[in-house]
């Protein structure tokens, strides 16, 4: 029976060398996993080691990045995998092997590339084209360290499926809302560039003094139908210069703060953020992160500059020494109630218990202003129309009852 030689690492991650009996590289490649080592080369006798590839191992080329629900999907897959028993590269190449058309085939197959080349799965996320954040990538290597990858895998997926729904219940809430007001915009200015010039004709022949509000209303839609390019480009220049303006550091920083102090958004922002953020910390520290490097990962994973600002503050003082809650306790962007849940589970050395606990009582109220928004800003937005398409009615009928008295008088 023909020999192959070959070049594989066993279970602590140590290169072996040697050769297996077998007919067929496959067959050989077999016989090695059989044996809990990983193929990195397998080759004939005569051949030059590292000239020959596995032929399970096919060259991959940039891997299309997962976007958060297909992040979640592989995650949840991964540790379904892992925890009934199979090897991280066994489960790598039964996702890599579905049937239907998805880009985490392609991602699956670099990483188990990477993975039988002898790289960490930690580094295989880092190299797999930007589809996995840092926080993602240090909490599988902490799961590596630790020989609970599978339980890590189980929590980032609970952390990002709450995460996910937390922004899928932010965007319905607006959604109704932005329909009806897009509507509204659309009505108006059909109203004001097609309807009312056509009345503006009819009332001026009349030859009768219009009332104020009319007069304003038809040099409104006289400015618009003559100038509608004017306020297009404006609005097109406006953008242009908000995205100039928050690309600069300073720029970005005041459009934070200011987002964060809008009356209806400001506070769920807010709200939305310490479910996150204590949300983040437990599952770090509950997997045997050090506090200090838990709190750097949170403040590279939050994209609101002001924040993170925030957090660079407090970063900065735990890692002098200080404790977390009274840290919190002198910033005045942290509730009391959150600083007593973290000073509670220091006193009690169960912190990771206490920012889980914290952060179930965030998200439940992140839902109670959610679902406030939701009943508020439907018929507010409904008003607001309605007064426009209001304002316009009363000034037209008023125009039109004026030039009807005229005429009867005469």
């Amino acid at each position: 029976m023909p020999s192959f030689g070959y070049k594989a690492l066993d279970s602590t991650g140590t290169v072996s060398h040697g050769e297996v009996q077998a007919n067929t590289r496959t067959e050989a490649y077999r016989k090695l996993t059989e044996q809990r080592l990983r193929p990195v080369q397998i080759f004939q006798p005569g051949e030059i080691a590292g000239a020959v590839r596995s032929p399970d191992l096919p060259r991959v080329g940039a891997t299309a990045k997962l976007n958060a629900s297909r992040l979640l999907q592989f995650t949840e897959e991964l540790a379904d995998l892992l925890d009934a028993g199979l090897q991280l590269e066994p489960a790598l190449r039964v996702i890599e092997d579905r049937e239907e058309k998805s880009p985490i085939k392609s991602v699956a197959a670099s990483l188990r590339q990477q993975v039988r080349e002898g790289k960490s799965f930690s580094h295989a996320l880092r190299d797999c084209g930007g589809s996995f954040s840092e926080l993602y990538v240090n909490m599988v290597s902490a799961g590596e360290t630790a020989g609970a990858l599978d339980n890590i895998l189980r929590r980032q997926a609970q952390y990002a499926s709450v995460i996910i729904d937390l922004q899928k219940r932010l965007m319905m809430a607006l959604i109704y809302p932005s329909i009806v007001f897009a509507a509204g915009i659309l009505l108006l200015a059909i109203f004001m560039l097609f309807l009312l010039p056509q009345l503006t004709s009819l009332l001026v022949k009349t030859g009768k003094q219009l009332p104020f509000v009319t007069q304003v209303l038809i040099s409104m839609s006289e400015f618009m139908g003559h100038y509608w390019w004017a306020l297009l480009l404006g609005l097109g220049a406006m953008f242009l210069l908000h995205r100039l303006w928050t690309s600069t550091p300073p720029g970005r920083r005041i459009w934070d703060r200011l987002v964060l102090r809008l009356p209806l958004v400001g506070p769920i922002l807010k709200k939305r953020f310490m479910a996150q953020f204590l949300q983040t910390l437990a599952t770090l520290v509950s997997n045997g992160v050090v506090l200090l490097n838990a709190l750097v990962l949170v403040r590279n994973a939050t994209s609101n500059t002001h924040i993170r600002s925030i957090l660079d503050s407090l970063t900065t003082q735990v890692g002098e020494g200080a404790a977390l809650s009274r840290c919190m306790k002198k910033n005045p962007f942290f509730p009391s109630v959150a600083v007593d849940i973290v000073a509670v589970g220091e006193q009690t050395g169960k912190i990771g218990d206490a920012l889980q606990r914290g952060a179930a009582r965030y998200d439940k109220e992140f839902n109670a202003q959610i679902q406030r928004l939701t009943i508020l800003i439907q018929p507010l937005t409904i008003l607001v129309v309605a007064l426009f398409v209001g304002v316009v009615a009363y000034s037209m009928i008023t125009g039109i009852l004026t030039t009807v008295s005229g005429l009867r008088m005469r």
